[in-house]
Protein backbone atom coordinates (compact mmCIF):
# COMPACT_ATOMS: atom_id res chain seq x y z
CA UNK A 1 0.00 0.00 0.00
CA UNK A 2 1.24 3.84 -1.11
CA UNK A 3 2.14 5.24 2.31
CA UNK A 4 1.12 9.32 1.79
CA UNK A 5 3.62 12.14 2.31
CA UNK A 6 2.25 14.92 4.52
CA UNK A 7 4.22 18.42 3.25
CA UNK A 8 3.64 21.95 4.14
CA UNK A 9 2.45 22.17 0.46
CA UNK A 10 -0.58 20.61 0.97
CA UNK A 11 -1.31 21.05 4.08
CA UNK A 12 -4.69 22.82 4.05
CA UNK A 13 -5.87 19.71 1.93
CA UNK A 14 -5.46 17.69 5.11
CA UNK A 15 -7.67 20.32 6.99
CA UNK A 16 -11.34 18.59 7.97
CA UNK A 17 -13.75 21.00 7.11
CA UNK A 18 -11.06 23.74 5.01
CA UNK A 19 -13.55 24.33 2.30
CA UNK A 20 -16.91 24.76 4.32
CA UNK A 21 -19.00 27.81 3.77
CA UNK A 22 -20.59 29.87 6.14
CA UNK A 23 -23.35 32.40 6.38
CA UNK A 24 -22.41 36.01 6.31
CA UNK A 25 -24.89 39.25 6.97
CA UNK A 26 -25.17 39.74 3.25
CA UNK A 27 -27.44 36.46 2.51
CA UNK A 28 -24.67 34.53 0.65
CA UNK A 29 -22.07 32.30 1.98
CA UNK A 30 -18.49 32.67 2.23
CA UNK A 31 -15.61 30.52 2.89
CA UNK A 32 -14.95 30.13 6.52
CA UNK A 33 -11.21 31.70 7.37
CA UNK A 34 -10.22 29.93 10.57
CA UNK A 35 -7.94 32.33 12.11
CA UNK A 36 -8.29 30.93 16.01
CA UNK A 37 -6.03 27.96 16.17
CA UNK A 38 -4.44 29.43 19.54
CA UNK A 39 -7.35 28.44 21.12
CA UNK A 40 -8.25 25.29 19.22
CA UNK A 41 -6.87 23.77 15.75
CA UNK A 42 -9.11 21.78 13.00
CA UNK A 43 -8.56 17.92 12.72
CA UNK A 44 -6.68 16.68 10.16
CA UNK A 45 -7.70 14.34 7.56
CA UNK A 46 -5.55 11.76 8.50
CA UNK A 47 -6.33 11.71 11.91
CA UNK A 48 -9.64 11.34 11.23
CA UNK A 49 -9.07 8.69 8.86
CA UNK A 50 -7.39 7.13 11.45
CA UNK A 51 -10.13 7.39 13.90
CA UNK A 52 -12.72 6.38 11.88
CA UNK A 53 -10.22 2.90 11.00
CA UNK A 54 -9.10 2.28 14.30
CA UNK A 55 -13.17 2.31 15.82
CA UNK A 56 -13.73 -0.97 13.67
CA UNK A 57 -10.96 -2.55 16.47
CA UNK A 58 -12.28 -0.11 19.57
CA UNK A 59 -12.52 -2.14 22.68
CA UNK A 60 -11.75 -1.75 26.82
CA UNK A 61 -7.83 -1.57 27.06
CA UNK A 62 -5.80 -3.61 29.82
CA UNK A 63 -6.56 -6.71 30.95
CA UNK A 64 -8.87 -7.89 28.13
CA UNK A 65 -7.75 -11.25 26.80
CA UNK A 66 -9.80 -10.98 23.59
CA UNK A 67 -8.66 -9.76 20.67
CA UNK A 68 -10.20 -6.10 20.12
CA UNK A 69 -8.81 -5.56 23.94
CA UNK A 70 -5.33 -6.80 22.92
CA UNK A 71 -5.00 -4.56 19.93
CA UNK A 72 -6.36 -1.36 21.30
CA UNK A 73 -3.45 -2.10 24.35
CA UNK A 74 -1.00 -2.40 21.81
CA UNK A 75 -1.76 1.11 20.07
CA UNK A 76 -2.87 2.88 23.28
CA UNK A 77 0.70 1.94 24.64
CA UNK A 78 2.51 2.73 21.01
CA UNK A 79 0.41 6.15 21.15
CA UNK A 80 2.53 6.32 24.64
CA UNK A 81 5.90 5.86 22.85
CA UNK A 82 5.09 8.15 19.65
CA UNK A 83 4.85 10.90 22.14
CA UNK A 84 8.24 10.01 23.51
CA UNK A 85 9.51 10.35 20.38
CA UNK A 86 7.71 13.63 19.71
CA UNK A 87 8.94 15.00 22.83
CA UNK A 88 12.70 13.38 22.65
CA UNK A 89 12.63 11.63 25.68
CA UNK A 90 15.47 9.99 26.20
CA UNK A 91 15.76 8.11 29.24
CA UNK A 92 13.23 6.18 31.20
CA UNK A 93 12.71 8.91 33.84
CA UNK A 94 10.12 10.52 32.70
CA UNK A 95 6.51 8.87 32.13
CA UNK A 96 3.92 9.76 29.80
CA UNK A 97 0.49 10.07 31.47
CA UNK A 98 -2.81 10.68 29.45
CA UNK A 99 -5.54 12.72 30.72
CA UNK A 100 -7.97 15.01 29.07
CA UNK A 101 -6.16 17.89 28.28
CA UNK A 102 -3.31 20.19 29.47
CA UNK A 103 -5.23 22.23 31.78
CA UNK A 104 -6.08 19.01 33.69
CA UNK A 105 -2.40 17.46 33.10
CA UNK A 106 -1.18 20.54 35.54
CA UNK A 107 -3.48 20.27 37.89
CA UNK A 108 -2.72 16.85 38.52
CA UNK A 109 0.57 17.84 38.78
CA UNK A 110 0.68 20.36 41.24
CA UNK A 111 -1.96 17.99 43.56
CA UNK A 112 0.71 15.29 43.13
CA UNK A 113 4.73 16.50 43.11
CA UNK A 114 5.78 16.01 46.54
CA UNK A 115 6.46 19.77 47.98
CA UNK A 116 8.38 20.32 51.21
CA UNK A 117 6.40 22.41 53.99
CA UNK A 118 8.02 25.79 53.24
CA UNK A 119 8.35 25.69 49.64
CA UNK A 120 7.44 28.17 47.05
CA UNK A 121 6.42 28.27 43.11
CA UNK A 122 7.49 29.93 40.58
CA UNK A 123 5.36 31.23 37.75
CA UNK A 124 4.63 34.12 35.49
CA UNK A 125 3.08 37.28 34.77
CA UNK A 126 2.27 36.29 31.52
CA UNK A 127 0.80 32.23 31.92
CA UNK A 128 -2.53 31.49 30.98
CA UNK A 129 -4.86 30.62 34.23
CA UNK A 130 -4.18 27.31 33.53
CA UNK A 131 -0.54 27.43 34.17
CA UNK A 132 -1.28 29.71 37.69
CA UNK A 133 -4.38 28.74 39.47
CA UNK A 134 -3.76 25.23 39.84
CA UNK A 135 -0.27 26.65 41.61
CA UNK A 136 -2.37 28.56 43.78
CA UNK A 137 -3.95 25.67 44.92
CA UNK A 138 -1.52 24.23 46.35
CA UNK A 139 1.35 26.54 47.51
CA UNK A 140 2.36 30.46 47.47
CA UNK A 141 2.94 31.31 44.35
CA UNK A 142 5.76 33.92 43.39
CA UNK A 143 5.37 35.87 39.45
CA UNK A 144 7.95 36.89 37.54
CA UNK A 145 7.49 39.79 36.04
CA UNK A 146 7.73 40.28 32.62
CA UNK A 147 8.73 43.74 30.66
CA UNK A 148 7.05 46.55 29.13
CA UNK A 149 6.95 44.96 25.58
CA UNK A 150 5.21 41.57 27.79
CA UNK A 151 8.10 39.36 27.72
CA UNK A 152 9.50 37.29 30.38
CA UNK A 153 12.13 39.41 32.50
CA UNK A 154 15.24 37.24 33.02
CA UNK A 155 16.53 39.56 34.88
CA UNK A 156 13.59 38.90 37.75
CA UNK A 157 13.74 35.24 37.58
CA UNK A 158 17.27 35.12 38.31
CA UNK A 159 16.52 38.28 41.59
CA UNK A 160 14.13 35.95 42.89
CA UNK A 161 15.64 32.89 42.64
CA UNK A 162 18.28 34.24 44.53
CA UNK A 163 15.96 35.81 46.89
CA UNK A 164 14.05 32.49 47.78
CA UNK A 165 17.27 30.33 47.34
CA UNK A 166 16.71 26.86 49.57
CA UNK A 167 12.98 28.06 49.31
CA UNK A 168 11.41 27.30 45.38
CA UNK A 169 11.06 24.05 44.19
CA UNK A 170 9.45 24.32 40.96
CA UNK A 171 9.03 26.85 38.14
CA UNK A 172 6.15 27.02 35.80
CA UNK A 173 6.24 28.77 32.81
CA UNK A 174 4.88 28.67 29.18
CA UNK A 175 6.57 27.79 26.31
CA UNK A 176 4.92 30.76 24.19
CA UNK A 177 2.25 33.08 24.83
CA UNK A 178 -1.08 32.46 23.85
CA UNK A 179 -1.60 36.71 24.09
CA UNK A 180 1.77 37.75 22.12
CA UNK A 181 3.10 34.50 20.59
CA UNK A 182 6.37 35.69 22.77
CA UNK A 183 8.48 32.00 22.88
CA UNK A 184 10.30 31.65 26.18
CA UNK A 185 13.73 30.80 25.67
CA UNK A 186 13.51 27.31 27.73
CA UNK A 187 17.24 26.15 27.58
CA UNK A 188 18.43 29.45 29.04
CA UNK A 189 15.53 29.01 31.75
CA UNK A 190 16.04 25.56 32.65
CA UNK A 191 19.55 26.11 33.50
CA UNK A 192 19.11 29.16 35.82
CA UNK A 193 16.31 27.26 37.73
CA UNK A 194 18.41 23.69 38.08
CA UNK A 195 21.55 25.75 39.28
CA UNK A 196 19.61 27.03 41.93
CA UNK A 197 18.23 23.54 42.91
CA UNK A 198 14.65 23.50 41.62
CA UNK A 199 13.11 21.93 38.96
CA UNK A 200 11.50 23.11 35.67
CA UNK A 201 7.36 22.57 34.34
CA UNK A 202 6.66 23.97 31.02
CA UNK A 203 3.03 24.81 30.21
CA UNK A 204 3.62 23.51 26.29
CA UNK A 205 -0.23 23.90 24.89
CA UNK A 206 0.75 26.90 22.81
CA UNK A 207 4.10 25.48 21.76
CA UNK A 208 4.01 22.19 21.58
CA UNK A 209 1.94 22.69 17.83
CA UNK A 210 4.61 25.45 16.80
CA UNK A 211 8.23 24.50 17.78
CA UNK A 212 10.54 20.86 18.69
CA UNK A 213 10.70 19.59 22.17
CA UNK A 214 13.57 18.35 23.71
CA UNK A 215 12.93 17.01 27.23
CA UNK A 216 16.21 16.25 27.45
CA UNK A 217 18.30 13.99 29.86
CA UNK A 218 17.85 14.08 33.58
CA UNK A 219 21.48 14.80 34.16
CA UNK A 220 21.49 17.65 31.19
CA UNK A 221 21.59 20.96 33.05
CA UNK A 222 18.96 22.39 30.40
CA UNK A 223 16.16 20.02 30.82
CA UNK A 224 12.73 19.71 31.39
CA UNK A 225 11.20 18.03 34.20
CA UNK A 226 7.52 18.53 33.19
CA UNK A 227 5.82 19.18 30.28
CA UNK A 228 2.03 19.31 29.54
CA UNK A 229 -0.06 19.93 26.20
CA UNK A 230 -3.03 19.09 24.46
CA UNK A 231 -3.97 17.45 21.65
CA UNK A 232 -6.94 19.89 20.34
CA UNK A 233 -4.17 22.65 19.86
CA UNK A 234 -2.26 20.19 17.40
CA UNK A 235 -4.94 19.03 15.47
CA UNK A 236 -6.56 15.89 17.35
CA UNK A 237 -9.18 17.61 19.45
CA UNK A 238 -10.15 14.34 20.59
CA UNK A 239 -10.28 14.99 24.01
CA UNK A 240 -6.58 14.27 25.61
CA UNK A 241 -4.13 15.57 26.94
CA UNK A 242 -0.30 14.93 28.04
CA UNK A 243 1.28 15.30 31.16
CA UNK A 244 5.41 14.45 30.38
CA UNK A 245 6.84 13.92 33.76
CA UNK A 246 9.29 13.09 36.06
CA UNK A 247 8.96 9.64 37.38
CA UNK A 248 10.14 9.72 41.03
CA UNK A 249 6.61 12.67 41.71
CA UNK A 250 4.05 9.94 41.11
CA UNK A 251 5.91 6.78 42.17
CA UNK A 252 5.26 7.67 46.08
CA UNK A 253 2.11 8.58 47.44
CA UNK A 254 -2.09 8.09 46.33
CA UNK A 255 -2.84 8.93 42.80
CA UNK A 256 -5.50 12.26 43.10
CA UNK A 257 -8.01 10.20 41.05
CA UNK A 258 -9.05 6.44 42.23
CA UNK A 259 -10.44 3.20 40.79
CA UNK A 260 -10.11 0.73 38.06
CA UNK A 261 -6.65 0.45 36.79
CA UNK A 262 -5.36 2.63 39.51
CA UNK A 263 -4.15 -0.97 41.45
CA UNK A 264 -2.68 -3.96 41.96
CA UNK A 265 -4.27 -5.26 44.92
CA UNK A 266 -7.35 -4.13 46.77
CA UNK A 267 -9.07 -6.08 50.15
CA UNK A 268 -11.54 -4.19 52.75
CA UNK A 269 -8.94 -2.44 54.64
CA UNK A 270 -6.12 -1.79 52.38
CA UNK A 271 -5.11 -1.24 49.10
CA UNK A 272 -1.41 -1.32 46.99
CA UNK A 273 -1.51 1.27 44.10
CA UNK A 274 -0.19 -0.43 40.26
CA UNK A 275 2.93 1.51 38.90
CA UNK A 276 2.49 4.49 37.01
CA UNK A 277 1.53 5.85 34.61
CA UNK A 278 -1.15 3.40 34.57
CA UNK A 279 -1.55 4.33 38.82
CA UNK A 280 -2.57 7.88 37.72
CA UNK A 281 -5.09 7.11 34.60
CA UNK A 282 -7.97 6.23 36.75
CA UNK A 283 -11.18 4.79 34.82
CA UNK A 284 -10.70 3.54 31.07
CA UNK A 285 -8.92 5.67 29.38
CA UNK A 286 -9.46 7.85 26.32
CA UNK A 287 -7.98 5.20 23.97
CA UNK A 288 -8.96 7.18 20.41
CA UNK A 289 -8.12 10.51 21.48
CA UNK A 290 -4.49 8.51 22.10
CA UNK A 291 -4.84 6.97 18.71
CA UNK A 292 -5.74 10.13 17.20
CA UNK A 293 -3.02 12.47 19.13
CA UNK A 294 -0.34 9.53 17.69
CA UNK A 295 -1.01 10.46 14.30
CA UNK A 296 -1.52 13.89 14.44
CA UNK A 297 2.47 13.99 15.80
CA UNK A 298 3.17 11.55 12.88
CA UNK A 299 1.82 13.99 10.04
CA UNK A 300 3.40 16.67 11.94
CA UNK A 301 6.77 15.06 12.49
CA UNK A 302 6.81 13.99 8.46
CA UNK A 303 6.31 17.53 7.47
CA UNK A 304 8.96 18.71 10.23
CA UNK A 305 8.36 21.17 12.88
CA UNK A 306 11.20 23.58 11.49
CA UNK A 307 9.15 24.14 8.17
CA UNK A 308 5.94 25.03 10.50
CA UNK A 309 7.75 27.53 12.45
CA UNK A 310 9.29 28.82 9.13
CA UNK A 311 6.12 29.17 7.24
CA UNK A 312 4.28 30.34 10.34
CA UNK A 313 6.98 33.11 10.75
CA UNK A 314 6.24 34.20 7.37
CA UNK A 315 3.03 34.62 7.82
CA UNK A 316 3.62 36.52 11.09
CA UNK A 317 5.93 38.82 9.65
CA UNK A 318 3.52 39.28 6.15
CA UNK A 319 0.66 40.32 8.74
CA UNK A 320 2.66 42.88 10.87
CA UNK A 321 4.02 44.13 7.52
CA UNK A 322 0.57 44.93 6.51
CA UNK A 323 -1.20 45.76 9.87
CA UNK A 324 1.80 48.04 10.69
CA UNK A 325 0.60 50.36 7.88
CA UNK A 326 -2.99 51.15 9.30
CA UNK A 327 -2.71 53.71 11.85
CA UNK A 328 -5.79 52.86 13.65
CA UNK A 329 -4.82 49.11 14.62
CA UNK A 330 -2.87 49.01 17.55
CA UNK A 331 -0.55 45.27 17.97
CA UNK A 332 0.52 44.27 21.51
CA UNK A 333 3.51 43.09 21.84
CA UNK A 334 6.50 43.33 19.20
CA UNK A 335 5.30 45.22 16.07
CA UNK A 336 8.69 44.51 14.17
CA UNK A 337 8.31 42.19 11.61
CA UNK A 338 11.57 41.08 11.11
CA UNK A 339 11.60 39.68 14.72
CA UNK A 340 9.85 36.90 14.09
CA UNK A 341 12.09 34.00 15.00
CA UNK A 342 11.19 33.90 18.81
CA UNK A 343 7.68 34.30 18.82
CA UNK A 344 5.01 32.19 17.46
CA UNK A 345 1.95 33.03 14.59
CA UNK A 346 -0.13 34.78 17.76
CA UNK A 347 -1.11 38.86 16.91
CA UNK A 348 -3.36 40.38 19.65
CA UNK A 349 -4.55 43.90 18.10
CA UNK A 350 -7.05 46.23 18.60
CA UNK A 351 -9.06 49.14 16.58
CA UNK A 352 -8.63 52.59 18.62
CA UNK A 353 -11.89 53.61 19.68
CA UNK A 354 -13.68 50.19 18.35
CA UNK A 355 -14.90 47.85 21.34
CA UNK A 356 -12.74 44.13 21.12
CA UNK A 357 -16.19 42.54 20.75
CA UNK A 358 -17.83 44.71 18.35
CA UNK A 359 -14.43 44.13 15.89
CA UNK A 360 -14.55 40.68 16.55
CA UNK A 361 -17.85 40.38 15.45
CA UNK A 362 -17.79 41.85 12.25
CA UNK A 363 -15.40 40.29 11.02
CA UNK A 364 -17.91 37.24 12.12
CA UNK A 365 -20.86 38.41 10.55
CA UNK A 366 -19.50 40.39 7.51
CA UNK A 367 -16.49 38.63 6.41
CA UNK A 368 -17.08 34.89 7.58
CA UNK A 369 -13.59 35.63 9.68
CA UNK A 370 -12.86 33.59 13.01
CA UNK A 371 -11.07 35.06 15.43
CA UNK A 372 -11.39 35.45 18.78
CA UNK A 373 -11.60 38.30 21.57
CA UNK A 374 -11.30 38.92 25.11
CA UNK A 375 -8.64 38.68 27.54
CA UNK A 376 -7.52 34.56 26.66
CA UNK A 377 -7.72 33.24 29.74
CA UNK A 378 -5.15 35.59 30.93
CA UNK A 379 -6.04 38.37 32.62
CA UNK A 380 -3.55 39.53 34.22
CA UNK A 381 -1.24 39.56 31.40
CA UNK A 382 -3.56 41.35 29.31
CA UNK A 383 -4.17 43.54 31.97
CA UNK A 384 -0.79 44.72 31.88
CA UNK A 385 -0.06 45.12 28.23
CA UNK A 386 -3.47 46.95 28.30
CA UNK A 387 -2.53 49.48 30.97
CA UNK A 388 -5.43 49.10 33.13
CA UNK A 389 -5.02 50.92 36.38
CA UNK A 390 -5.78 49.08 39.90
CA UNK A 391 -8.60 51.54 39.94
CA UNK A 392 -9.94 50.90 36.39
CA UNK A 393 -9.44 46.91 37.38
CA UNK A 394 -11.19 47.24 40.79
CA UNK A 395 -14.27 49.09 38.89
CA UNK A 396 -13.85 46.54 36.31
CA UNK A 397 -14.71 43.49 38.89
CA UNK A 398 -17.34 45.26 40.24
CA UNK A 399 -18.97 45.48 36.92
CA UNK A 400 -18.11 41.83 36.27
CA UNK A 401 -19.31 40.44 39.68
CA UNK A 402 -22.58 42.49 38.94
CA UNK A 403 -22.86 40.38 36.02
CA UNK A 404 -22.24 43.46 33.32
CA UNK A 405 -19.31 42.85 31.02
CA UNK A 406 -20.17 45.39 28.59
CA UNK A 407 -16.24 47.27 29.18
CA UNK A 408 -14.48 44.76 30.17
CA UNK A 409 -11.09 44.90 28.19
CA UNK A 410 -9.35 42.66 25.87
CA UNK A 411 -7.99 42.58 22.31
CA UNK A 412 -8.85 40.53 18.96
CA UNK A 413 -6.90 37.82 18.34
CA UNK A 414 -5.73 36.15 15.09
CA UNK A 415 -3.56 33.10 15.27
CA UNK A 416 -1.84 30.76 12.83
CA UNK A 417 -1.75 26.97 11.74
CA UNK A 418 0.58 25.61 9.73
CA UNK A 419 -2.15 25.44 6.97
CA UNK A 420 -3.14 29.14 6.44
CA UNK A 421 -2.21 31.22 4.05
CA UNK A 422 -1.08 34.97 2.98
CA UNK A 423 -4.65 35.64 0.74
CA UNK A 424 -6.54 34.70 3.92
CA UNK A 425 -4.41 37.64 5.84
CA UNK A 426 -5.17 39.65 2.94
CA UNK A 427 -8.95 38.82 3.76
CA UNK A 428 -8.41 40.33 6.97
CA UNK A 429 -6.73 43.20 6.35
CA UNK A 430 -9.21 43.97 3.47
CA UNK A 431 -12.19 43.66 6.37
CA UNK A 432 -10.28 45.95 8.93
CA UNK A 433 -9.77 48.65 6.63
CA UNK A 434 -13.36 48.53 5.46
CA UNK A 435 -14.21 48.53 9.47
CA UNK A 436 -11.91 51.44 9.48
CA UNK A 437 -14.01 53.26 7.06
CA UNK A 438 -16.95 52.79 8.65
CA UNK A 439 -18.06 50.46 5.75
CA UNK A 440 -20.44 47.91 7.77
CA UNK A 441 -23.46 46.82 7.13
CA UNK A 442 -24.93 45.26 10.04
CA UNK A 443 -26.52 47.11 13.14
CA UNK A 444 -25.11 45.00 15.96
CA UNK A 445 -26.57 45.15 19.72
CA UNK A 446 -24.37 44.15 22.89
CA UNK A 447 -25.70 41.68 25.47
CA UNK A 448 -24.51 43.13 28.93
CA UNK A 449 -23.91 39.49 30.36
CA UNK A 450 -21.93 37.85 27.82
CA UNK A 451 -20.43 40.98 26.63
CA UNK A 452 -20.90 39.52 22.91
CA UNK A 453 -22.44 42.04 20.05
CA UNK A 454 -24.78 40.72 17.47
CA UNK A 455 -26.13 41.41 14.35
CA UNK A 456 -29.76 42.65 15.10
CA UNK A 457 -32.25 40.91 13.33
CA UNK A 458 -30.01 38.15 11.85
CA UNK A 459 -29.59 35.34 13.33
CA UNK A 460 -28.02 31.82 11.89
CA UNK A 461 -29.69 28.47 11.25
CA UNK A 462 -27.42 26.01 12.40
CA UNK A 463 -29.56 23.00 11.91
CA UNK A 464 -29.06 23.48 8.42
CA UNK A 465 -24.96 22.78 8.34
CA UNK A 466 -25.28 19.87 11.32
CA UNK A 467 -28.16 18.14 13.09
CA UNK A 468 -27.88 15.74 15.84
Amino acid sequence: MHQKRYTLGNASNLIVGYDKKVPILSGREKRYIFLDNAASTPTLKPVMETVNEFMNWYSSIHRGTGFKSQISTYFYEQSREIVRRFCNIRDEDHTIIFGKNATEAINKLARRIPLREDSVIFTSKMEHHSNDLPWRMRKPVIHIDVDDRGRLDLNDLQHKLAQYKGRVQLVAITGASNVTGYINPIPEIARMVHENGAELMIDAAQYAPHRSIDMGNQNDPEHIDYLAFSAHKIYAPFGLGVLAANRKAFTEGDPDYVGGGTVDVVSIDHVFWTDVPEKEEAGTPNVVGAIALAKALQVIMEIGMDKIAEHEARLTAYALKKMNKIPEVRIYGSTDESDVKDRRGVISFNIKGMSHGLVAAILNYESAIGVRNGCFCAHPYIKNLLGVSDDENVKLENMILQHDRSDVPGAVRMSFGMYNEEDEIDAVIEALEKIIRGEITGNYELDKFSGEYKARGFGFNFEKYFSL
